[in-house]
């Protein structure tokens, strides 16, 4: 099972390791999934992890950890194809990644401009909330 998830999850299991997104981030650590990564995905987490509201919220050297394991058991999905499909052009290379990797699952919380699309192409967009429910169904 392919999965990509995004930064928002990457940068809630750093604000809450014991969170239901802490927990997703080591089982894709464990490898019980193939994680897709992108180069496009580790730019926007190195970005927004340097938000000055998050700095207080993890350690830097959080971040670092979670690049390198993700660099170290994740799939690169690189080069992504040109996708125009998100109300938020910003999220593209979510939908990109789904699409170059073939993923079976694309995992967020942006339930706005992403979890909306509820598909792209063969793969399911679900919330956390609801990948967790299928996983335990």
């Amino acid at each position: 099972m392919r999965v990509v998830i995004d930064t928002n999850i990457w940068i809630s299991s750093l604000i809450n390791p014991n969170s239901n997104s802490g927990i997703l981030i080591q089982r894709a650590k464990k490898g019980k999934f193939e994680l897709v990564v992108s180069e496009s995905q580790f730019a926007e987490f190195r970005r927004v992890s340097r938000y000055v509201k998050l700095k207080s919220r993890f350690l830097p050297a959080e971040a670092g950890r979670l690049t390198k394991a993700f660099r170290k058991v994740g799939i690169a999905a690189d080069p992504l194809p040109r996708v125009d499909r998100s109300p938020d052009p910003d999220d593209n290379f979510l939908l990109a990644m789904a699409e170059a990797s073939q993923a079976d699952f694309l995992i967020s919380g942006d339930k706005r401009h992403i979890i909306s699309l509820e598909s792209h192409g063969d793969c399911r967009i679900l919330t956390l909330t609801q990948f967790i429910e299928e996983m335990s169904g």
